[in-house]
């Protein structure tokens, strides 16, 4: 893609904002669409304070920093992202709200135009068959912190066209990513190995082998992880977590991924992470 070009994200959320920053500290034109106002200013919000973070670090001058930002145009309305030629959606983990956003974005933009979902578990080609342009819907899996982590799992629907894979392929490339293909399956890579980890420290923990802590600090100081699985499960949201594992257990049939009542028992009362507060450890400053 070119600068000139327009990216539009749909979501505000954690990831929706990394990768509308990223895009924008790229020197794409960036429009980026919530379904309410708050969660616009929220972003925002997080993106100045994250820009501000990089200046402070000397990644960026201010004057780069103002220019990322000023990329930026936020919209409720949906109906505005039509120009764009390439859609990213980073809504909630569940097809129901995902699909229903592929058919409006279908309605809504040109014919040519690519759907990347930043979707990190549910099934590319089914998000393509809910659209009249299969070819043109692909993954773009982004990881959080997205201004930090260079990764990005690109998926490939059984329809996704070679020009689609090329296309977001580079533009991986141009905002300073590492793309690596995956064809598409329940959990992709990542998540199909990750959160089996993630349930088994959980089971651990219910079965009184082991205090969260103890089970983070033996990955971290066992086998070198930055952090355990029950830290990293609190960063991602043990919402998320929940969501990505039933996807698993629907599109694998494989019960060794069922998920853990512990983690059922966390989600239920709003104990989500480091984003609620309290998840397997409790949060301050949050």
């Amino acid at each position: 893609m070119t600068q000139s070009q327009i990216i539009g994200i749909l979501g505000a959320g954690t990831m929706g904002n990394g990768i509308a920053h990223v895009c924008a500290r790229s020197g794409f034109p960036v429009l980026l669409c919530d379904v309410a106002q708050p969660a616009l200013d929220r972003g925002l919000s997080t993106i100045h304070k994250n820009l501000a973070r990089e200046v402070s670090k000397a990644r960026l001058t201010q004057q780069q920093a103002d220019e990322a930002y000023a990329r930026i145009t936020p919209t409720i309305d949906r109906d505005a992202l039509a120009p764009c030629r390439l859609v990213i959606e980073a809504a909630t983990e569940k097809f129901e709200i995902k699909s229903a956003l592929f058919r409006d974005l279908d309605r809504i933009l040109a014919p040519e135009a690519i759907l990347a979902s930043n979707t990190s578990s549910i099934s590319i080609t089914r998000l393509a068959a809910v659209t009249q342009r299969p070819a043109q819907v692909i993954g773009m899996h982004f990881f959080n912190p997205v201004p930090v982590m260079k990764l990005v799992e690109i998926i490939r629907g059984l329809q996704t066209s070679q020009a689609t894979f090329d296309a977001v392929r580079a533009l991986s490339l141009q905002l300073d990513k590492i793309p690596v293909e995956v064809n598409d399956a329940a959990g992709f890579v990542s998540n199909r190995v990750l959160m089996p980890l993630i349930n088994e420290a959980i089971y651990a923990v219910h079965e009184g082998v082991a205090t969260p802590e103890a089970i983070d600090t033996i990955f971290r100081e066992g086998m070198a992880h930055p952090m355990g699985p029950l830290t990293l499960a609190d960063f991602i949201g043990l919402d998320v977590c929940l969501d990505i594992m039933r996807v698993l257990v629907d599109g694998l049939g494989d019960a060794n991924y069922r998920t853990r009542p512990l983690l059922v028992r966390r989600v239920d009362p709003g104990w989500l992470g480091r984003k609620s507060g309290k998840g397997f450890y409790t949060y301050t400053n949050v």
